[in-house]
Protein backbone atom coordinates (compact mmCIF):
# COMPACT_ATOMS: atom_id res chain seq x y z
CA UNK A 1 0.00 0.00 0.00
CA UNK A 2 1.45 3.37 -1.15
CA UNK A 3 1.12 6.21 1.22
CA UNK A 4 1.72 10.09 -0.09
CA UNK A 5 4.00 11.76 2.13
CA UNK A 6 3.97 15.76 2.88
CA UNK A 7 5.51 18.35 1.06
CA UNK A 8 9.38 19.35 2.36
CA UNK A 9 8.31 22.79 1.66
CA UNK A 10 4.54 22.68 3.44
CA UNK A 11 6.35 22.89 7.13
CA UNK A 12 8.67 25.78 6.23
CA UNK A 13 5.72 27.88 4.87
CA UNK A 14 3.69 27.58 7.27
CA UNK A 15 6.22 28.98 9.92
CA UNK A 16 7.06 31.77 7.91
CA UNK A 17 3.26 32.52 7.32
CA UNK A 18 3.45 32.42 11.20
CA UNK A 19 6.21 34.63 11.72
CA UNK A 20 4.57 37.17 9.13
CA UNK A 21 1.45 37.42 11.13
CA UNK A 22 3.07 37.87 14.38
CA UNK A 23 5.28 41.22 12.78
CA UNK A 24 2.40 42.50 11.31
CA UNK A 25 0.40 42.20 14.60
CA UNK A 26 3.55 43.51 16.61
CA UNK A 27 3.54 46.27 13.70
CA UNK A 28 -0.25 46.89 14.24
CA UNK A 29 0.27 47.10 17.97
CA UNK A 30 3.46 49.40 17.71
CA UNK A 31 1.86 51.89 15.19
CA UNK A 32 -1.38 52.03 17.53
CA UNK A 33 0.71 52.44 20.80
CA UNK A 34 2.24 55.57 18.84
CA UNK A 35 -1.17 57.05 17.86
CA UNK A 36 -2.40 56.60 21.46
CA UNK A 37 0.71 57.86 22.56
CA UNK A 38 -0.26 61.48 21.33
CA UNK A 39 -3.82 61.43 22.50
CA UNK A 40 -2.54 60.71 25.94
CA UNK A 41 -0.04 63.13 26.03
CA UNK A 42 -2.43 65.95 24.59
CA UNK A 43 -5.33 64.73 27.25
CA UNK A 44 -2.79 64.44 29.97
CA UNK A 45 -1.36 68.32 29.09
CA UNK A 46 -4.61 70.05 29.26
CA UNK A 47 -6.10 67.97 32.07
CA UNK A 48 -2.42 69.10 34.40
CA UNK A 49 -3.32 72.73 32.84
CA UNK A 50 -6.79 72.57 33.94
CA UNK A 51 -6.03 70.88 37.32
CA UNK A 52 -3.85 73.65 38.28
CA UNK A 53 -5.98 76.41 37.44
CA UNK A 54 -8.77 74.30 39.51
CA UNK A 55 -8.44 77.26 42.18
CA UNK A 56 -8.93 80.35 40.42
CA UNK A 57 -12.05 78.54 38.50
CA UNK A 58 -13.36 78.02 41.90
CA UNK A 59 -12.50 81.44 42.86
CA UNK A 60 -13.59 83.93 40.34
CA UNK A 61 -16.00 81.68 38.36
CA UNK A 62 -16.82 81.83 34.54
CA UNK A 63 -15.88 85.89 35.06
CA UNK A 64 -12.35 84.94 35.00
CA UNK A 65 -12.69 84.91 31.66
CA UNK A 66 -14.65 88.32 30.92
CA UNK A 67 -12.86 90.09 33.57
CA UNK A 68 -10.35 92.64 32.58
CA UNK A 69 -8.21 93.05 36.15
CA UNK A 70 -5.19 91.56 36.78
CA UNK A 71 -3.94 92.69 40.18
CA UNK A 72 -1.30 90.75 41.84
CA UNK A 73 -1.65 92.43 44.85
CA UNK A 74 -5.14 92.91 46.07
CA UNK A 75 -5.32 88.83 44.55
CA UNK A 76 -7.92 89.42 41.54
CA UNK A 77 -7.00 88.25 38.38
CA UNK A 78 -9.06 88.07 34.63
CA UNK A 79 -8.27 86.99 31.37
CA UNK A 80 -9.77 89.14 28.94
CA UNK A 81 -7.25 91.48 28.36
CA UNK A 82 -4.96 88.80 27.18
CA UNK A 83 -7.59 87.15 25.18
CA UNK A 84 -7.73 89.94 23.19
CA UNK A 85 -4.34 90.84 22.84
CA UNK A 86 -3.80 87.12 21.98
CA UNK A 87 -6.39 87.67 18.70
CA UNK A 88 -6.02 90.39 18.12
CA UNK A 89 -1.95 90.29 17.25
CA UNK A 90 -2.72 86.80 15.70
CA UNK A 91 -5.54 88.27 13.73
CA UNK A 92 -3.19 91.25 12.19
CA UNK A 93 -0.17 88.43 11.27
CA UNK A 94 -2.24 86.61 9.57
CA UNK A 95 -3.87 89.23 7.32
CA UNK A 96 -0.03 90.52 6.27
CA UNK A 97 1.26 86.70 6.13
CA UNK A 98 -1.54 85.42 4.17
CA UNK A 99 -0.87 87.61 0.58
CA UNK A 100 2.93 87.70 1.20
CA UNK A 101 3.35 83.83 1.55
CA UNK A 102 1.26 83.41 -1.66
CA UNK A 103 2.63 86.08 -3.36
CA UNK A 104 6.13 84.19 -2.58
CA UNK A 105 4.79 80.69 -3.12
CA UNK A 106 3.49 81.97 -6.50
CA UNK A 107 6.49 83.50 -7.70
CA UNK A 108 8.82 80.82 -6.59
CA UNK A 109 6.86 78.25 -8.92
CA UNK A 110 5.51 80.53 -11.81
CA UNK A 111 7.76 83.17 -12.37
CA UNK A 112 11.30 82.84 -11.17
CA UNK A 113 13.75 82.07 -13.16
CA UNK A 114 15.06 78.61 -11.82
CA UNK A 115 18.81 79.76 -11.14
CA UNK A 116 16.75 82.23 -8.64
CA UNK A 117 14.06 79.29 -7.03
CA UNK A 118 17.29 78.01 -4.94
CA UNK A 119 18.35 81.13 -3.36
CA UNK A 120 15.00 82.12 -2.21
CA UNK A 121 13.90 78.87 -0.75
CA UNK A 122 17.03 78.99 1.04
CA UNK A 123 16.42 82.04 2.55
CA UNK A 124 12.94 81.54 3.42
CA UNK A 125 14.01 78.02 5.02
CA UNK A 126 16.61 79.88 7.12
CA UNK A 127 13.92 82.38 8.65
CA UNK A 128 12.11 79.27 9.62
CA UNK A 129 14.84 77.94 11.57
CA UNK A 130 15.63 81.64 13.39
CA UNK A 131 14.70 81.07 17.16
CA UNK A 132 11.79 83.06 18.10
CA UNK A 133 13.72 85.23 20.65
CA UNK A 134 16.03 86.19 17.94
CA UNK A 135 13.13 88.12 16.39
CA UNK A 136 12.05 89.75 19.73
CA UNK A 137 15.41 90.91 20.04
CA UNK A 138 15.10 92.61 16.50
CA UNK A 139 12.21 93.19 17.08
CA UNK A 140 12.74 95.21 20.23
CA UNK A 141 16.40 96.68 19.48
CA UNK A 142 15.58 97.38 15.61
CA UNK A 143 11.77 97.16 14.43
CA UNK A 144 10.39 99.11 17.91
CA UNK A 145 12.60 102.57 16.85
CA UNK A 146 11.37 102.24 13.23
CA UNK A 147 7.56 101.83 14.02
CA UNK A 148 7.68 104.54 17.10
CA UNK A 149 9.78 107.25 14.84
CA UNK A 150 8.22 106.87 11.12
CA UNK A 151 5.49 104.08 11.07
CA UNK A 152 2.90 105.03 14.33
CA UNK A 153 3.49 108.98 13.41
CA UNK A 154 2.53 108.23 10.00
CA UNK A 155 -0.33 106.66 10.75
CA UNK A 156 -1.62 108.95 13.70
CA UNK A 157 -1.09 111.85 11.06
CA UNK A 158 -2.95 110.75 8.28
CA UNK A 159 -5.42 107.70 9.62
CA UNK A 160 -5.93 108.99 13.11
CA UNK A 161 -8.97 111.20 12.34
CA UNK A 162 -10.78 108.95 9.93
CA UNK A 163 -14.01 107.83 10.43
CA UNK A 164 -14.50 104.33 11.66
CA UNK A 165 -10.76 103.40 11.39
CA UNK A 166 -9.25 105.93 12.79
CA UNK A 167 -9.51 104.24 16.40
CA UNK A 168 -7.40 101.83 15.41
CA UNK A 169 -4.47 104.10 14.11
CA UNK A 170 -4.31 106.66 16.64
CA UNK A 171 -2.16 107.10 19.92
CA UNK A 172 1.43 108.15 20.94
CA UNK A 173 4.40 107.05 18.80
CA UNK A 174 5.70 104.14 21.29
CA UNK A 175 6.57 101.78 18.74
CA UNK A 176 5.70 99.17 21.40
CA UNK A 177 1.55 97.81 20.48
CA UNK A 178 -0.32 95.33 19.01
CA UNK A 179 0.38 96.32 15.43
CA UNK A 180 4.37 96.07 15.86
CA UNK A 181 3.72 92.40 17.62
CA UNK A 182 1.21 91.41 14.89
CA UNK A 183 3.71 92.63 12.22
CA UNK A 184 6.68 90.39 13.88
CA UNK A 185 4.80 87.47 14.02
CA UNK A 186 3.44 87.70 10.25
CA UNK A 187 7.55 88.02 9.46
CA UNK A 188 8.10 84.76 11.69
CA UNK A 189 5.00 82.49 10.17
CA UNK A 190 5.22 83.61 6.60
CA UNK A 191 8.14 81.16 5.79
CA UNK A 192 5.73 78.61 7.25
CA UNK A 193 2.64 79.31 5.22
CA UNK A 194 4.82 80.04 2.30
CA UNK A 195 6.67 76.90 1.84
CA UNK A 196 3.46 74.88 2.64
CA UNK A 197 1.88 77.00 -0.49
CA UNK A 198 4.58 76.66 -2.55
CA UNK A 199 4.83 72.76 -1.91
CA UNK A 200 1.27 72.14 -2.85
CA UNK A 201 1.05 74.64 -5.76
CA UNK A 202 3.99 72.23 -7.09
CA UNK A 203 1.83 69.44 -7.19
CA UNK A 204 -0.76 70.93 -9.35
CA UNK A 205 -0.64 68.88 -12.95
CA UNK A 206 1.44 70.95 -15.74
CA UNK A 207 -0.85 69.89 -18.42
CA UNK A 208 -3.57 72.26 -16.26
CA UNK A 209 -1.18 74.80 -16.60
CA UNK A 210 -0.09 74.69 -20.08
CA UNK A 211 -3.51 74.24 -21.52
CA UNK A 212 -4.89 77.30 -19.74
CA UNK A 213 -1.96 79.36 -20.82
CA UNK A 214 -2.49 77.59 -24.70
CA UNK A 215 -5.72 79.26 -24.24
CA UNK A 216 -4.46 83.01 -23.70
CA UNK A 217 -4.59 82.86 -19.67
CA UNK A 218 -2.45 85.63 -17.91
CA UNK A 219 -0.11 84.09 -15.20
CA UNK A 220 -2.68 85.61 -12.80
CA UNK A 221 -5.51 84.00 -13.99
CA UNK A 222 -3.71 80.75 -14.46
CA UNK A 223 -2.65 81.25 -10.76
CA UNK A 224 -6.50 82.22 -9.33
CA UNK A 225 -8.36 79.88 -11.87
CA UNK A 226 -6.27 77.02 -11.95
CA UNK A 227 -3.74 76.73 -9.33
CA UNK A 228 -5.62 77.59 -6.17
CA UNK A 229 -9.06 76.21 -6.80
CA UNK A 230 -6.81 72.62 -7.32
CA UNK A 231 -4.79 72.94 -3.96
CA UNK A 232 -7.41 74.91 -2.09
CA UNK A 233 -7.68 72.36 1.05
CA UNK A 234 -4.03 72.17 1.07
CA UNK A 235 -3.86 76.42 1.24
CA UNK A 236 -6.49 76.55 3.88
CA UNK A 237 -4.48 74.03 6.19
CA UNK A 238 -1.09 75.97 5.66
CA UNK A 239 -2.87 79.24 6.63
CA UNK A 240 -4.28 77.57 10.03
CA UNK A 241 -1.31 76.09 10.45
CA UNK A 242 0.59 79.61 10.61
CA UNK A 243 -2.22 80.80 12.69
CA UNK A 244 -1.87 78.22 15.15
CA UNK A 245 2.05 79.60 15.23
CA UNK A 246 0.60 82.97 15.74
CA UNK A 247 -1.24 82.38 18.79
CA UNK A 248 0.95 80.33 20.38
CA UNK A 249 4.26 82.63 19.75
CA UNK A 250 5.46 83.64 23.38
CA UNK A 251 9.07 85.32 23.60
CA UNK A 252 8.91 88.05 20.30
CA UNK A 253 5.78 89.31 21.80
CA UNK A 254 6.63 90.00 25.10
CA UNK A 255 9.32 91.50 23.62
CA UNK A 256 7.17 93.84 21.30
CA UNK A 257 3.91 94.00 22.87
CA UNK A 258 4.43 96.31 25.73
CA UNK A 259 2.91 94.13 28.48
CA UNK A 260 0.30 96.42 29.42
CA UNK A 261 -2.54 95.23 30.95
CA UNK A 262 -5.03 96.68 29.58
CA UNK A 263 -8.33 96.68 26.31
CA UNK A 264 -7.36 99.64 23.88
CA UNK A 265 -8.92 99.93 20.15
CA UNK A 266 -5.86 101.87 19.25
CA UNK A 267 -3.60 98.74 17.58
CA UNK A 268 -0.54 101.53 18.46
CA UNK A 269 -1.27 100.76 21.89
CA UNK A 270 1.01 98.44 24.25
CA UNK A 271 -0.79 95.69 25.12
CA UNK A 272 -0.75 91.62 26.50
CA UNK A 273 -1.12 88.22 25.58
CA UNK A 274 -1.63 84.67 27.41
CA UNK A 275 1.58 83.62 26.17
CA UNK A 276 3.33 86.92 27.39
CA UNK A 277 1.31 87.19 30.42
CA UNK A 278 2.67 83.46 31.42
CA UNK A 279 6.37 84.08 30.57
CA UNK A 280 6.74 87.32 32.58
CA UNK A 281 5.34 86.23 35.62
CA UNK A 282 5.59 82.47 36.00
CA UNK A 283 8.84 83.02 38.00
CA UNK A 284 7.70 85.11 40.53
CA UNK A 285 4.01 83.98 41.00
CA UNK A 286 4.90 83.00 44.66
CA UNK A 287 0.99 83.54 45.71
CA UNK A 288 -1.04 79.66 44.75
CA UNK A 289 -4.35 82.01 43.22
CA UNK A 290 -1.85 83.75 41.08
CA UNK A 291 0.02 81.10 39.91
CA UNK A 292 -2.71 78.89 39.40
CA UNK A 293 -4.37 81.65 37.18
CA UNK A 294 -1.29 81.65 34.52
CA UNK A 295 -1.98 78.17 34.62
CA UNK A 296 -5.75 78.87 34.00
CA UNK A 297 -4.51 81.45 30.97
CA UNK A 298 -2.26 78.22 29.74
CA UNK A 299 -5.36 75.99 29.67
CA UNK A 300 -7.77 78.59 27.56
CA UNK A 301 -4.73 78.76 25.32
CA UNK A 302 -5.08 74.82 24.93
CA UNK A 303 -8.32 75.49 23.90
CA UNK A 304 -8.30 78.58 21.93
CA UNK A 305 -5.83 76.83 19.62
CA UNK A 306 -8.17 73.56 19.41
CA UNK A 307 -10.97 75.66 18.59
CA UNK A 308 -9.17 77.06 16.00
CA UNK A 309 -7.67 73.92 14.66
CA UNK A 310 -10.74 72.48 14.74
CA UNK A 311 -12.82 75.28 12.88
CA UNK A 312 -9.88 74.40 10.64
CA UNK A 313 -10.60 70.66 10.17
CA UNK A 314 -13.98 71.46 9.48
CA UNK A 315 -13.49 73.99 6.48
CA UNK A 316 -11.36 71.37 4.99
CA UNK A 317 -13.97 68.33 5.14
CA UNK A 318 -16.32 70.88 4.10
CA UNK A 319 -14.05 72.13 1.02
CA UNK A 320 -13.62 68.14 0.19
CA UNK A 321 -17.68 67.67 0.31
CA UNK A 322 -18.29 70.24 -1.95
CA UNK A 323 -14.91 69.44 -4.20
CA UNK A 324 -16.76 66.31 -4.49
CA UNK A 325 -20.25 67.21 -5.41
Amino acid sequence: MHVESASPTAAPADDRSSRDARADRLFKYTVAAAGFFVLLTLAGIALSMLWGGVDALAEFGPGFFVSTEWNPVERKFGALVAIYGTLVTSLIAIVIAVPVSFGIALFLTEVAPGWLRGPVSSAIELLAGIPSIIYGMWGLFVFVPVMGQYVNPWLDTHLGDVPVIGALFSGPPLGLGMLTAGIVLAIMIIPFVSSVMREVFLTVPARLKESAYALGSTTWEVAWDIVLPYTRSAVVGGIFLGLGRALGETMAVTFVLGNAHRISASLLEPANSITATIANEFAEASDPLHMSSLLTLGFLLFVITFIVLSLAKLMLLGLKRREGN
